[in-house]
């Protein structure tokens, strides 16, 4: 598991206290980052030049169920964080259970709150706990053309009519 990975609620508290300590500037972001793709990426560099340390709150298996699709995610929660935490731009990745990240932003009061611009601040939950403590709220213009869904509706329509042919001798393994 990679460093960037924090787990416990404690250390990853801890870690912001630190750095805010010795001021840096903490911007946290979340979601279910289920299907990385440049959508993610940009929207993640943007963030990351919001401040020094950026760090992301991925939702639980569970929490997606809940407020998404009972199908999803696609990936489960610790392959989506080791993807985050491979990105750059991306300092520490923690999960969450909850199906929005207000009791996290409660608990690590970053600095800037970020979220992609297909959000309005005043639909997001988390904007009146980020408010309370005067912390700022940064919406980041969305990407057009890319949304998980979509991916996820394209791979469905150009597969599920066809299975996928391998060529001749090539080595069959699982999860490929």
């Amino acid at each position: 598991m990679s460093r960037k990975i924090i787990t416990e609620r404690d250390l990853i508290i801890n870690l912001c206290n630190s750095f805010r300590a010795v001021g840096r500037t903490l911007v946290f972001t979340n979601g279910v980052f289920d299907i990385i793709h440049p959508g993610h990426v940009e929207y993640l560099q943007k963030a990351k030049h919001l401040g020094n340390i950026l760090i992301i709150g991925v939702n639980n298996d569970a929490s997606i169920q809940q407020y998404k699709d009972r199908r999803r995610p696609i990936n489960p929660l610790p392959d989506r964080m080791e993807v985050l935490a491979a990105l750059s731009m991306v300092d520490y990745v923690t999960p969450f259970a909850e199906e929005t990240a207000v009791e996290l932003i409660k608990a690590l009061k970053p600095d800037m709150y970020v979220k992609c611009g297909d959000f309005k601040e005043e639909e997001l939950p988390e904007a009146a706990v980020v408010k309370k403590y005067n912390g700022r709220i940064r919406i980041i213009p969305y990407r057009e053309g890319y949304s998980t869904t979509n991916i996820i509706q394209t791979i469905v329509k150009r597969f599920s009519r066809t299975a996928i042919p391998l060529p001749e001798g090539a080595p069959v393994r699982a999860g490929v």
